[in-house]
């Protein structure tokens, strides 16, 4: 009986176990094993080890049939694909972008020396602004938002659970919204914006002079 029910309770788990230490990681090192290969930067993290970052070449020999992730770096702060976090986390709430036309979220905060004017929305952990009704601009500050509030989690089983509840068709109809809402304003908040190309009567084309007929 006590088995069991210590094994529901490590189910319902808000926090996973390795995600504090996948925060508190440094990556883009040098590898020292494979330090003369290209791809030698440790910008790798295994789910099931919880231990270091590692590159390439260690992830094929090391955690071949592991869980793994991995880091991308913007702004020289760290980043993780949607596609890969959200099979393993639940992200609800947390502010995402869109970078090469990939949707990224930050694993940290960053820091933000004032909040501009006119920003309706904010995270409720650091006081970065959010472009949308985020709660948070990063997984670490929904970790502090859960371990001082507790009202969210980040456990796939309580989010599957509210989905069900608020039907299918709603959930796909949010999900394209918010895809088209960060792919027209979220972008410039992680390159400078494209300057637009010359309006198309810059150059006009000259047209043939035509002459007067004579007079008979």
């Amino acid at each position: 009986m006590n088995g069991g029910s210590q094994g529901s309770k490590q189910e319902a788990m808000p926090v996973p176990p390795w995600l504090e230490p996948l925060l508190t990681t440094p990556f883009f090192s040098i590898c020292r094993t494979h330090g003369d290969a290209a791809r030698s930067e440790c910008n790798m993290y295994c789910l099931d080890c919880s231990g270091d970052s590692f590159c390439f070449y260690c992830r094929s020999s090391r955690h071949k049939d592991h869980q793994v992730i991995q880091i991308r770096r913007s702004s020289y702060h760290d980043v993780v694909r949607v596609a890969e976090i959200q099979k393993v986390l639940d992200i609800s709430g947390v502010q995402t972008y869109v970078i090469n036309s990939a949707r990224v979220l930050f694993l940290n905060e960053r820091p933000q020396p004032k909040t501009g004017k006119g920003v309706s929305h904010i995270c409720e952990t650091c006081g970065r602004s959010l472009l949308d009704p985020f709660r948070f601009c990063s997984l670490g500050c929904k970790l502090v938002g859960i371990k001082r509030n507790g009202d969210a989690s980040f456990s796939l089983e309580a989010k599957n659970e509210m989905a069900m509840e608020r039907g299918e068709g709603i959930s796909r109809r949010e999900s394209s919204r918010d895809e088209d809402e960060l792919r027209e304003g979220l972008q410039q908040d992680i390159y400078p914006p494209t300057p637009p190309p010359p309006p198309s009567s810059a150059r006009r084309r000259k047209g043939i002079p035509h002459r007067a007929p004579f007079a008979s």
